[in-house]
């Protein structure tokens, strides 16, 4: 059994987890730095973006420890709270929320925007942590477990996807894992599978047949153009508030599915494929060592090069031995999660910890997979290192809650054999 690193005073907590949350804060701040370039441009500050993200970094830090400071049998308390804020700002972001990039998942709270999905993740892994401990029998989860996690999901999963599949797949993703760690019926979790995959075919052939790709629609001829925008018009009022989405999702699916040999002359770096390109000249320029720190060339000409295509600019300038290093943190954060998980005499600390883990690890391989062109746009930042607002901060209260039950949570007696169950905290 590896020995029990943990820290005293108020830096409680996994010397392992503590030394992994540093460094991809120190990495966050050399990059984002080095990204905002187009901030700073725009801002005439030149150190205000990365000034601004440090502070950001630094409340949430404080957050952390506000967090791990609190006993983990607390969290339980918070669960029926956190549900019911959730749904109400979901509901309320649905209703009067901002929109930014065609998306309306944005509250503004006392000068404050904040994505009230952010607060939801959290309290839905709460809430499945809490379902699965409290059904635990020495089978595994009672099968009743399996409906409440699913009453719950139908009622936050719903309101997040309208505005943000990308998240809302996440989310369902870590659900399925927690259920599957813990040992809901097999049976179950097979039937949702076939579920789940017949509604994916549902969204995608809807998204296909009511989505609208613009850039694909205006190259036809201009009789054409004219006919489907004729038809668009008569549809927009029936689908706008319901399918708004459609066109995004659309011209996202075309552009990953296109087969279709561009040459390099002929790449369209400053419109629709911007971001693919310079992301993939990004990575291609890298080499194995990268051009250093700060030498970036495609942060000037790639969009959201601090946040949804950070990793692009890490692999530019780190290389491919820095993008591995990067990789290979988040994949340590889980392993030693896990190990914190199974010393854990109750199941709560434990699951709770592991769904937390996976949705940090899960978002984070989002994030690569997207920037080196394995899976479509999806948006989703790279945990504690993209420039954020709400989800750094969130982000931070996540690994408070890990290290907290790292130093906190009842241990498992030694003599205790590794195959008796948990008992339910």
């Amino acid at each position: 059994m590896l020995k029990d690193k943990t820290s005293e005073g108020k830096f409680k907590g996994d010397a392992v987890i503590w030394t992994v949350f540093l460094f991809l804060c120190l990495i966050s701040i050399i990059e984002v730095f080095s990204a905002s370039s187009n901030l700073s441009f725009k801002s005439g500050n030149f150190l205000g973006p990365v000034i601004k993200h440090g502070a950001l970094l630094a409340v949430g830090t404080v957050v952390m420890i506000c967090t791990m400071n609190i006993k983990c049998r607390y969290f339980k308390i918070v669960t029926p709270f956190a549900l019911l804020l959730s749904l109400l700002m979901l509901i309320i972001v649905l209703c009067v929320g901002e929109s930014t990039n065609g998306s309306q998942r944005w509250l503004d709270f006392l000068g404050i925007q904040f994505q009230p999905s952010e607060i939801a993740k959290g309290a839905l892994i709460l809430a499945t942590a809490q379902i699965l401990s409290a059904m635990q029998t020495p089978d595994g989860a009672d099968k009743r477990a399996f409906k409440y996690i699913l009453i719950v999901c139908g009622c936050i999963v719903p309101l997040i996807m309208v505005e943000n599949l990308s998240t809302a797949v996440l989310l369902c993703t870590v659900v399925f894992l927690m259920m599957f760690i813990g040992k809901v019926p097999k049976a179950q979790l097979g039937r949702l599978l076939g579920v789940i995959m017949l509604a994916l075919i549902l969204v995608v052939s809807m998204v296909m047949a009511f989505g609208h790709d613009k850039e694909r629609e205006t190259a036809g001829s201009p009789k054409q153009m004219m006919v489907q925008q004729q038809e668009k018009e008569e549809d927009e009022h029936v689908l706008e508030k319901v399918f708004h989405r459609f066109d995004t999702w659309k011209a996202r699916i075309d552009h990953f599915l296109s087969n279709d040999y561009v040459p390099p002359s002929e790449v369209d770096i400053l419109g629709k494929d911007a971001q693919t390109a310079h992301a993939n000249i990004a990575i291609a320029s890298s080499n194995i060592i990268g051009k250093g720190p700060g030498n970036s060339v495609e942060r000037d000409f790639l969009s959201q090069a601090f946040s949804d295509f950070i990793y692009a600019i890490i692999v530019e300038e780190l290389g491919i031995i820095g993008a591995v290093i990067v990789c290979m943190l988040y994949i340590v954060l889980l392993f030693r999660t896990a190990t914190i998980a199974n010393r854990c005499a109750n199941t709560f600390p434990a699951l709770l910890i592991m769904g937390f883990a996976m949705l940090l690890v899960v978002q984070a391989l989002f994030n690569m997979s997207v920037a080196v062109g394995l899976v479509p746009v999806t948006g989703q930042p790279l945990p504690l290192i993209s420039k954020g607002g709400t989800s750094t901060i969130i982000n931070c209260v996540y690994i408070g809650i890990i290290l907290s039950v790292s130093h906190s949570a009842k241990k498992k007696d030694k003599a205790e054999p590794a195959t008796e169950p948990a008992v339910a905290a």
